[in-house]
């Protein structure tokens, strides 16, 4: 028991760095939440989320193979890349991939050394 508790003040400690270094933009990851924004960045900096707040926040940012979408939220994310595509709201490919390839990795050391 004494370990997981430890494990918890490391995260409660680090959750800046873990959410920073995470693959999730930080509005998704507040939205996720359903804390307020403020109140969130609050939280952050003090370092004083709740243990039922760390859990959801740590399934929201945890890396999943497969997420389970319904036909319509995929549309729907469809049709966001799309306006985006018009909007000229875009990045070159291989900007994206070298960037979300260093947040993975980054986010994946920090799994391998349990820190989140």
């Amino acid at each position: 028991m004494t370990a997981e508790i430890e494990k918890y003040i490391e995260i409660q400690n680090n959750i800046d760095e873990i959410l920073k270094n995470s693959p999730f933009k930080m509005s998704y990851i507040i939205e996720k939440s359903g804390i307020k924004k403020p109140t969130f960045f609050k939280k952050l900096k003090d370092k004083r989320f709740t243990p039922e707040e760390l859990l959801v926040i740590s399934k929201t940012i945890e890396l999943r193979e497969w997420q389970n979408e319904t036909k319509e939220e995929i549309l729907e994310s469809l049709k966001r890349a799309e306006e985006d595509i018009k909007n000229g709201n875009t990045i070159p490919f291989e900007t994206w991939k070298s960037e979300r390839n260093a947040r993975l990795k980054k986010y994946k050391d920090d799994a391998d050394r349990g820190i989140i």
